[in-house]
């Protein structure tokens, strides 16, 4: 006696095959993470595949990168890995497109729910409204925490980069 094997459908199979490059580099975005990025479309994916049958009809997507931005923010799944130097001597992920590090650096010293406002509102190019329907939250609030995020970026881009003196 074996134990029963769940089989995708078809259909969800090329949903993840056409949807997981772009959901991937959304969660990269939204993390700052690589390995973190992973681990929360994985999860996502699990769960979407899970409800399949009932999300099929509606917009799956949407609810992978809902799953994807709870997730995140809630610091339900921690990172897994143990993080023991902030660069490791060799990485065995390579992002293909070029990366403003200066950018990654500001986005990761954002609070989770201002940096998931910022990646949905700027890099997602979701509206304010479908924000706050994917975070749960009024419209006021997506707002006003985007307003402090961008505020906190602009002060922290005004300010001279460690180790300028401003001398040029």
């Amino acid at each position: 006696m074996g134990t029963a094997r769940w089989e995708a459908p078809r259909e969800f199979d090329d949903f993840i095959r056409a949807r997981h490059a772009v959901l991937l580099r959304f969660a990269h975005v939204l993390s700052g993470d690589p390995h973190q990025a992973a681990d929360l479309v994985q999860d996502a994916l699990e769960r979407t595949g899970l409800a399949w049958r009932r999300l099929r009809s509606d917009d799956p997507e949407a609810y992978v990168r809902r799953v994807i931005v709870n997730t995140y923010i809630n610091g339900v799944r921690r990172r897994r890995r143990e993080r023991l130097t902030d660069r490791p001597p060799e990485t065995a992920y390579a992002d293909p497109q070029t990366r403003d590090e200066a950018l990654w650096r500001l986005l990761g010293t954002l609070p989770r729910r201002q940096r998931a406002v910022v990646v949905l509102r700027f890099y997602a190019d979701l509206s304010e409204r479908d924000i706050s329907v994917l975070l749960g939250c009024t419209v006021g609030t997506v707002k006003s925490t985007s307003s402090r995020a961008l505020a906190k970026l602009r002060v922290a881009l005004s300010q001279p980069a460690q180790g300028d003196d401003g001398r040029g």
